[in-house]
């Protein structure tokens, strides 16, 4: 790829305050190896993180006063996501709630994985809620496969990678918490895809759907044969729901976490701590250190 610049970017909104990108699959959003020329952080400030390899919506601040908008909704749980994956295997719900409390892993050579509650060398779990809905069947290089839109309630590290393999339909491509028997040599990419995102901020809503990438037509690999339920529909869904007042920390009605079966539903995670001084004050001094222009 060529190293990027504002021009070829693939911008999906813009602003006097904020951008939103279709981050590539395959480009880091920052790193500290010398061997990466090429990263996002290169060229732009960012509101929020992508793994490396997921693509999808990043949204970026222009300058101070934006930045700190986006940063007290994020803190303020007023965020909406949605991804859309491929996951291995045909999962039978069509509609299901991952609870699982999300740590991180002590286990020699898997310091920098995450893991779930009960599973050995998991420190610190906190907990985690993630919403899946089944859009389609199909076959994926011939293994079953289902495509999903997953919506996370909380924001826990590779949380939607942890909570799809923890429930044994792990992300197609995902090399460090899929599978390990071979069947990740056909992807050439990881299925994650940013593909919703809403920022309700003060002064403007920064709201953007990315285009799919998991189309017979864009990877042939890849072939749907039964469909569950209508993208189109669940989009539609996202967009008309009210956004939620910063002291409500529970999923908004009529999004997806709504829709689903009443009984059997765990509980939304516990609400978090008044944020202390010693968490702000980074943030803080991030806003202030930066800007792409000066601020008048």
């Amino acid at each position: 790829m060529e190293p990027g610049s504002v021009e070829n970017l693939s911008i999906v909104y813009r602003s006097r305050d904020f951008l939103v990108v279709n981050k590539h699959w395959d480009v880091r959003i920052d790193s500290k190896a010398w061997r990466e020329t090429l990263t996002l952080q290169k060229q732009l400030r960012f509101c929020h993180q992508l793994d490396f390899s997921t693509s999808g919506a990043l949204c970026v601040a222009l300058n101070k006063a934006a930045a700190g908008s986006a940063y007290r909704c994020f803190k303020e749980r007023r965020v909406t996501k949605a991804y859309l994956a491929l996951l291995r295997g045909h999962i039978q719900e069509s509609r299901v709630t991952i609870s699982h409390a999300i740590g991180r892993n002590s286990t020699e050579g898997r310091a920098h994985t995450m893991c779930i509650e009960g599973s050995q060398g998991c420190e610190n779990p906190k907990p985690s809620l993630t919403d899946l809905v089944v859009l389609e069947h199909g076959l994926y290089a011939g293994d079953p496969v289902s495509k999903v839109l997953l919506k996370p309630l909380t924001g826990r590290t590779h949380q939607l990678r942890v909570h799809c393999s923890a429930l044994g339909h792990p992300v197609v491509g995902d090399l460090t918490y899929g599978e390990v028997s071979g069947r990740e040599d056909r992807p050439f990419r990881m299925m994650l895809h940013a593909f919703y995102l809403r920022i309700p901020t003060d002064t403007e809503c920064v709201e953007v759907c990315t285009p799919d990438p998991f189309l017979p037509s864009l990877d042939a690999c890849w072939s749907p044969h039964t469909l569950l339920q209508s993208l189109d529909q669940l989009v539609q869904a996202l967009r008309a729901t009210p956004d939620p007042d910063p002291e409500d920390r529970g999923p908004r009605p009529g999004s997806p976490s709504a829709l689903l079966p009443g009984p059997g539903r765990p509980p939304p995670p516990p609400t978090k701590p008044p944020e202390t001084e010693a968490q702000r004050g980074p943030c803080l001094q991030w806003l202030s250190e930066w800007t792409l222009e000066p601020d008048s």
